[in-house]
């Protein structure tokens, strides 16, 4: 990429005090983070250290050590070294020398800097096939299309008077913006609103002077560019922090789910077993135990036909979800890479069906030894 032989023939927005401010204040918004501030992109980065130290913040790596001497050589190695990181990026540094920067060349120190921001906050992003300053302008057509007087059509005019930038913060934070109440010829008003409340709800600098923009017959494109960016890039980060916030709680969720299903299982095997447990003995009973007259073994056929009619069916559907919901968790479970469900012990399914296969045992039989009982009686 070539960040800068087009930059150094646009004089008019390369010295403007507009690309100074916003260069200077997005150059803050990084060093920052290592407690670093300056003054001026114009004079601070002469020594090389600072700019060393926001390619490091901005790339998130380590560049190279640093010379710590005060001499004109030792700057021009640290500078030196800034720019070989920043052409092992794939930008072409075409006219840019260590030397310039050091001597505080403006024309040249405001290119590089463009050149950096160029690569590490625009030329990333995005939309639609559409990437750097091409994604960021179809960004910003896209998000602001539903607001009335405002139409984005480049980075210098359409932003003049602060409209796109409120619908910029009203279309992602709409608590943060009262957009209806927004007059169009009022820019600075405008301007500043929106440069405020960047700045104290979303923590994105001020980057601009809402005054300086809305007297510009045309607005440092660079200068609105660099601000835009960080509005891409906080929103980006803001929508990012919401999927993974919503990641986070589809998969409590599903723990949530899977718990309950768990516990579900517990109770209703659990249920299941006394049951079985308590009917056991109770059929048993009707086998063994001779009754005294014919109405008393009509009266337990009754009760045991009532049993297999009535009371045993709703329990054959209680095993069945029983081994279905077992089956569905395990599932579940396992899609979602977690260890399988071990329930207690004694309450395996095979604990389920032996328990249920001596039901079956103990019942066989005992109908037709009850209707041999009351022929007996009979006789």
């Amino acid at each position: 990429m070539d960040g800068t032989k087009s930059y150094h023939n646009d004089k008019d927005e390369l010295h403007s005090a507009q690309a100074i401010k916003t260069f200077t204040a997005w150059c803050n918004s990084h060093l920052r983070k290592l407690g670093i501030h300056i003054e001026s992109v114009a004079q601070d980065f002469r020594s090389g250290v600072n700019l060393v130290k926001l390619l490091e913040v901005i790339s998130g790596g380590e560049i190279a050590r640093l010379e710590t001497g005060k001499m004109r050589i030792h700057k021009v190695n640290n500078v030196k070294k800034a720019l070989d990181f920043v052409a092992s990026k794939g930008v072409n540094l075409i006219g840019i020398g260590a030397e310039e920067i050091v001597d505080g060349n403006l024309k040249m120190t405001l290119g590089m800097i463009w050149t950096i921001i160029l690569r590490f906050a625009i030329q990333d992003i995005s939309v639609e096939e559409m990437s750097a300053k091409e994604g960021l302008l179809l960004w910003c057509q896209k998000k602001t299309a539903p607001y009335k007087n405002v139409n984005v059509t480049n980075f210098h005019t359409s932003f003049k008077d602060g409209l796109a930038f409120c619908a910029l913060i009203h279309r992602h934070r709409p608590d943060l913006i009262d957009y209806n109440h927004l007059r169009k010829d009022n820019a600075v008003y405008n301007l500043q609103y929106a440069f405020e409340v960047a700045e104290k709800e979303l923590d994105i600098p001020i980057m601009l002077d809402a005054n300086d923009i809305a007297s510009t017959m045309r607005p440092d494109e660079r200068a609105i560019m660099t601000y835009v960016s960080s509005y891409y890039h906080a929103f980006a980060s803001s929508q990012q922090a919401s999927q993974a916030a919503n990641r986070i709680c589809k998969v409590l969720n599903v723990n949530q789910e899977n718990e309950t299903l768990m516990e579900e299982y517990e109770n209703l095997a659990s249920g299941l077993l006394e049951w079985i447990e308590h009917m056991i003995p109770w059929i048993d009973q009707m086998r063994e135990q001779r009754a005294s007259s014919i109405s008393e073994v009509k009266a337990r056929l009754e009760e045991f036909r009532t049993y297999r009619l009535t009371v045993k069916p709703p329990k054959t559907e209680e095993k069945g979800k029983l081994i279905t919901d077992y089956n569905t968790l395990q599932t579940k479970l396992r899609l979602s890479n977690r260890p399988a469900f071990l329930p207690s012990e004694g309450k395996l399914i095979n604990d389920i069906e032996r328990a249920w296969d001596n039901l079956e045992t103990t019942e066989r039989g005992v109908e037709q030894h009850l209707m041999s009982e009351l022929i007996s009686s009979r006789d």
